[in-house]
């Protein structure tokens, strides 16, 4: 079974994700923040398409009931570090 994940932009760096694995939803809302847009692996790389591939590595390592309802992303790259970011700039660079 997939996972689908639905990415609206709010303005100012943030994103609305719905996120469903069959039965069970989730709703998240993300920081995209400076720090991370100026990164190597990202640099260039569309917002929605950066909360996206960060959502769908969430999803590969905890079940979609347990993604925070908002997430900041300089948090998220100091709680999981390089791979994260080294994940992240795969999935950027693969599309």
């Amino acid at each position: 079974m997939g996972v689908e994940i639905q990415v609206e932009p709010l303005g100012d760096h943030e994103h609305l994700v719905r996120v469903r694995e069959g039965a069970v939803e989730a709703e998240t809302r993300i920081r995209v923040t400076d720090g991370v847009l100026d990164l190597p692996q990202v640099t260039g790389a569309d917002e929605t398409r950066i909360v996206h591939e960060t959502v769908a590595f969430l999803v590969e390592r905890q079940p979609v009931i347990d993604i925070p309802p908002m997430i900041d992303l300089d948090d998220l790259t100091d709680a999981y570090g390089a791979p994260y970011l080294e994940d992240l700039g795969r999935r950027l660079a693969a599309r």
